[in-house]
């Protein structure tokens, strides 16, 4: 892989709150800051590719993934001439992240099929691979990354791309994620954080970020592989502080980059932030912060 995405970068769902113009501000801002990367999501917001194509069009370095684009959401051609396109466009800048997402959003929001999600997503592989594109190529293959939580998707992510980008999880399923792909692939885990010392406060802010995957079975069988259970999560919105403390970096600079290190320490090569607040502004200041102090 020879796209450098940097030790630490940025992951955020909140542009899709603000318009285009403000985003391109905030990319802008984040690589005036000094961050590599930024990550976005897809789930029923703007499309990631034209999301990235917008972003990085507004700035010069700053490089822009998919963290993740959902497989069902388009066929494997289209997914590789947006890959290539964006790769061509704007050479070792653009990385993309896919996923198998979720049943609920398979499922009920596309009225897709999700019975085989795994040996889905190994067949959209070969197809992009497969896939025809006449347009003007980028002079490198472009890099894949894949969601992926338990041992069978962190196999193929090593195997079949370039590696991992892990979400709502912890160091220890850092470590876990390094001993299943072995050394090389890349692992770039997702790290929830709240700047906010106030134990209580921070708390508050952080289950309610938390709330959202805490309904979905594909996060939730993840936390039981990592020794939780299910009373640590009595609904949605009640998480118990053991599972808070463990998922969200809450605390000082201090804090968020002990929990930083913790992840490169058990193999990461990448973290990406997701600063969490009690609404959707663009935690401009939290990033100012965390800049300062990580990078």
């Amino acid at each position: 892989m020879t796209l450098e995405i940097g030790r630490i970068g940025i992951w955020t769902g909140a542009l899709d709150a603000h318009s285009t113009s403000a985003a391109q501000e905030a990319a802008q801002r984040l690589e005036a800051l000094g961050y590599p990367t930024l990550w976005i999501p897809e789930a029923v917001g703007r499309d990631p590719f034209v999301a990235a194509a917008n972003l990085l069009a507004a700035t010069q370095t700053l490089r822009l993934a998919t963290g993740i684009a959902n497989i069902y959401a388009r066929d494997p051609m289209s997914t590789a001439a947006c890959q290539n396109t964006l790769a061509e466009a704007y050479p070792d800048r653009f990385l993309l992240g896919l996923g198998v997402s979720h049943r609920h959003l398979v499922t009920g929001v596309r009225k897709h099929d999700y019975s085989r999600p795994l040996s889905y997503l190994r067949d959209y592989l070969s197809g992009m691979d497969q896939a025809l594109y006449m347009a003007v190529k980028p002079t490198e293959k472009p890099a894949t990354v894949l969601a992926a939580l338990g041992p069978k998707m962190l196999e193929l992510a090593a195997t079949a791309t370039e590696g991992a980008h892990p979400y709502f999880t912890t160091p220890e399923h850092t470590a876990m994620a390094r001993e299943v792909m072995g050394n090389g692939p890349l692992l770039a885990p997702e790290q929830m954080v709240v700047l906010n010392t106030d134990a209580t406060e921070a708390r508050t802010i952080a289950r309610a970020g938390m709330s959202i995957y805490l309904r979905a079975p594909n996060y939730l069988n993840n936390l039981l592989r990592l020794g939780f259970d299910e009373s640590d999560w009595v609904d949605h919105t009640r998480a118990s502080d053991r599972l808070v403390d463990a998922v969200v970096a809450w605390g000082g600079t201090e804090q968020i980059a002990a929990r930083v290190k913790a992840h490169h320490d058990a193999g990461a090569d990448h973290v990406c932030l997701q600063v969490l607040r009690g609404d959707r502004q663009l935690p401009l200041d939290e990033w100012t912060e965390l800049a300062d102090a990580l990078l």
